[in-house]
C-alpha cells in the first residue's frame, strides 16, 4: 500500500507540483508584503486579481494531475504494470483516491485561503480578527464550520468515486457495447440521481425540496448534518467497493 501511494503521489506531483510551487511562492510573497504594509493599493488589487486567477489555474492543474493518476490504472503502458503487480486492485484504487483527494484538497485550500486573506487585508480588516469576532458572537459558528468542511470533503470523495466508477465501468462491462463513452456518462448521472434519492432517508431531519426528478434536503443543526456526512461517505464507500470489484475482473487497457 505504501509503494502504491508513493507511485500515485509522484504521478500526481509531476503535473501539478510546479504549478503549486509557483502559486504558493507568489501568494506567500503577497501575504508577507501585505502583513508588513508594503503593498500599495494598486499592487494589492493586482495581488487579489492574481490570487483569483491562481485558483482557476490550480483547479485546472488538479484536474490534469488527477487524470495523470487515473491513467496509470486504465491506460497503457502504465496500466500494464498495475495489471502485473501482485497487489489487490482495491489497494491500488484506494492509494490513487487518497493521493487525488489529498493533493486536491490541500492545494485548493491553500490558494483559497491566500485569496481570502488578501481580500480581507485589502478591505482594511484582518481575516483572523473577523473570524474571532464571529466566534465570540456565536461559538456555534466553529462547530458549524467544521461540519461544513467535513461535508465538502465527503461530497468531493463521492464525486471522485462517481467519476472513477463510471470510468471503470467504461473499461470493463461497457467496453464492448456501442457508445460506451455515452453509457459511462449516463452511469455517472444515474449514480448522482441515486445519491439524490437516498437523501429521502434524511427527510425527518430537514426540509426536502424537489426540482424535477432531483431531491435536495436542507438541514439545520442537530444530528441532521452529521448524518448527511455519514450518508455521503457511505455512498462513496459503496462506489469504491463496486469499482474495486470491477477492476478485479477483466479491464480493457
Amino acid at each position: 500500500m505504501k509503494a502504491q501511494f508513493k507511485y500515485a503521489f509522484l504521478a500526481g506531483l509531476f503535473f501539478r507540483g510546479p504549478v503549486f510551487i509557483v502559486i504558493f511562492v507568489m501568494n506567500t510573497t503577497f501575504i508577507i508584503l501585505g502583513s508588513l504594509g508594503l503593498l500599495p493599493p494598486a499592487a494589492h488589487i493586482t495581488a487579489v486579481s492574481l490570487g483569483g486567477v491562481a485558483i482557476a489555474v490550480m483547479l485546472a492543474a488538479n484536474i490534469g494531475g488527477d487524470i495523470a493518476v487515473a491513467r496509470r490504472m486504465f491506460l497503457a503502458p502504465e496500466a500494464y504494470l498495475h495489471a502485473l503487480t501482485p497487489v489487490p486492485r482495491r489497494k491500488i484504487l484506494l492509494a490513487s483516491i487518497l493521493v487525488m483527494a489529498l493533493m486536491d484538497i490541500v492545494s485548493m485550500a491553500a490558494v483559497i485561503f491566500s485569496e481570502v486573506w488578501l481580500s480581507f487585508n485589502l478591505a482594511g480588516g484582518g481575516l483572523w480578527q473577523v473570524v474571532l469576532d464571529a466566534l465570540a458572537a456565536n461559538p456555534e459558528h466553529l462547530t458549524m464550520g467544521v461540519w461544513i468542511i467535513l461535508l465538502g470533503i465527503a461530497g468531493y470523495l463521492l464525486l471522485l468515486n462517481v467519476i472513477l466508477f463510471s470510468v471503470t465501468a467504461k473499461k470493463s462491462f461497457l467496453f464492448t457495447m456501442p457508445a460506451s463513452g455515452l453509457l459511462a456518462f449516463l452511469t455517472a448521472c444515474l449514480c448522482m440521481y441515486a445519491a439524490s434519492l437516498l437523501q429521502l432517508l434524511l427527510a425527518p431531519f430537514g426540509v426536502l425540496h424537489r426540482y424535477g426528478l432531483l431531491f435536495i434536503i436542507t438541514l439545520g443543526g442537530g444530528a441532521g448534518l452529521p448524518l448527511y456526512i455519514l450518508l455521503t461517505l457511505a455512498e462513496a464507500v459503496a462506489l469504491f467497493i463496486f469499482s474495486a470489484k470491477l477492476l478485479e475482473r477483466k479491464v480493457n487497457i
